[in-house]
């Protein structure tokens, strides 16, 4: 990839093949979806800030080597700021970086229309990446993947050439993870995984069998909000800053070959020196710095368990976050980024699915599942109690 003809390239980037679609990915992406203003409508109309903040981290992206963009079209106005950032403003030549845009549709005709709706958006006539946008269960996954469905008209406009390669995001389990990977239609998967959350792992290895593309989602924000860290992980992870540090820990894996950095938010350009050389496998500094890390759960008798054998449960609890949630703020002081999360059960339906536990949720949790010596019904109430926040008590708090 050649940014000769626009500015000079920082050569700390590092690059991998993103798997079987062979393109050589910036191990760095600039993600789209944390612009200022952006998530307001009308879509096409673009505030000042919109596009000052989509032309700093586009300058600032290209000077430190990064060589992938990605948005969505559920992310509102960022397909217009990029297409009008890339192409009017710094008349950005083409072929010098990598587009991924994500979408969903429920039908094949709809899916090819809302395709060139996000086309124009962009300002481009191809995409480089396309990914079905959000197969989080498995109704969704069947949806995605019907025959004479979505997925298939996006495979469709690969042959046709409007796109170059067909993947997937996700949120979902495991198993439906596993499920869509196995369906052989997709050449890359975007997916959460990071020190704080490994669950994952499995379906990273089984992306990396039939030689996937893997894109990890929002280390940052969704890794822990690291850009505002508790003192203690700055303390644990010294000397190196909790995003550096978090993401030297997914590099180390060689499955893994971009992470999406949503500048100027969620991390600063000048933590990216501290990444590079990423390690094949962790350094020796940074498996001390993770065995600080490991030895942090011992703080609390019942961080081990973490709840996976208790998915689908009746209560409609999404049991293992909520004790994921109670590990991070006991073991490691986490509780802005609990509390942040914790409320989306909230409102982000099959996003990030869970109800609250009400009397008559708690009621319907079914402890056959769960071990003996977990009290989990009083872990449960305990992480509610901490975190839980009305909504009517937000909205005065951000009055």
């Amino acid at each position: 990839m050649d940014f000769s003809n626009i500015r000079p390239i920082n050569h700390k980037m590092e690059y991998r093949r993103f798997g079987k679609t062979e393109k050589k990915v910036s191990v760095i992406t600039l993600g789209g979806m944390r612009f200022r203003n952006a998530w307001k409508d009308p879509r096409n109309e673009i505030p000042i800030e919109t596009l000052e903040d989509c032309k700093y981290a586009v300058q600032q992206a290209f000077d430190h080597g990064i060589n992938m963009i990605e948005t969505a079209y559920g992310y509102k106005k960022s397909e217009t700021v990029f297409g009008m950032v890339l192409n009017d403003i710094l008349k950005v030549p083409r072929d010098s970086y990598y587009l991924m845009t994500k979408g969903i549709a429920d039908t094949a005709q709809d899916m090819r229309q809302l395709v060139e709706e996000q086309l124009k958006a962009l300002k481009t006539d191809y995409l480089d990446f396309y990914a079905w946008h959000g197969i989080n269960n498995q109704e969704l996954f069947e949806l995605a993947c019907a025959k004479g469905g979505p997925v298939e008209e996006l495979l469709k406009m690969k042959d046709e050439g409007i796109i170059g390669h067909v993947g997937f995001s996700t949120h979902a389990p495991m198993n439906v993870i596993i499920r869509t990977i196995e369906t052989d239609m997709f050449d890359f998967v975007n997916l959460h995984y990071y020190y704080f959350f490994q669950r994952n792992k499995g379906a990273i290895n089984f992306a990396e069998s039939k030689d996937m593309g893997v894109f990890i989602i929002s280390p940052n924000d969704k890794g822990g909000q690291l850009f505002n860290p508790p003192q203690k992980l700055f303390d644990l992870m010294a000397p190196l800053h909790p995003i550096q540090w978090n993401a030297r820990f997914c590099l180390s894996t060689p499955a893994i070959h971009t992470l999406t950095f949503g500048f100027p938010k969620t991390s600063r350009f000048e933590l990216l020196d501290g990444i590079f050389p990423a390690p094949a496998l962790l350094s020796p500094e940074d498996a001390k710095i993770k065995s600080k890390l490991d030895e942090q759960t011992l703080l609390d008798p019942y961080s081990e368990f973490d709840g996976y054998c208790m998915e689908n449960d009746p209560s409609g609890l999404n049991i293992p976050e909520i004790l994921r949630f109670r590990k991070l703020w006991k073991c490691y002081d986490m509780k802005d980024f609990c509390l942040y999360r914790y409320n989306m059960f909230q409102d982000k339906g099959h996003w990030f699915p869970g109800s609250f536990p009400t009397k008559e949720n708690m009621a319907k949790i079914d402890l056959s599942k769960c071990p003996e010596n977990i009290p989990l019904k009083e872990l449960i109430w305990e992480t509610h109690q901490t975190f839980y926040k009305p909504k009517e008590l937000e909205a005065k708090a951000s009055v």
